[in-house]
């Protein structure tokens, strides 16, 4: 992956874990529509970037957190689950920004 691509790449996990988490404060049901919308488009580009540098296991899981968040058929899974799901992908992407980093050095 280019260093260009890691650069895009991390500041769309940290846009998307920062977002995931303000999910957990009660915002109006538009925040909820334009987060799972962002979340789609991010975690499509992240799987793009995967394919590019031939990484079979993170793209399917992008390709897997897109249809999740995919906002033209939305799951109604409740608050609660949505909740647990946000801050456990949140967490991911924080864990994956740290080894981004970590490679860096």
């Amino acid at each position: 992956m280019t260093k260009k691509d890691t650069s895009i790449q991390s500041i769309i996990f940290v846009a998307l874990a920062f977002l995931l988490l303000l999910c957990l404060a009660k915002m109006p049901y538009g925040f909820y529509q334009i987060v799972r919308f962002l979340a789609f488009a991010g975690f499509a580009y992240s799987a793009y970037l995967q394919y590019k540098a031939k990484s079979t296991d993170r793209k399917i899981l992008f390709i897997v957190l897109a249809l999740l968040f995919q906002p033209f058929l939305p799951l109604s899974l409740g608050r609660i689950i949505w909740n647990i799901v946000d801050v456990i992908v949140a967490g991911y992407l924080i864990y994956l920004l740290a080894q981004m980093h970590l490679k860096k050095k």
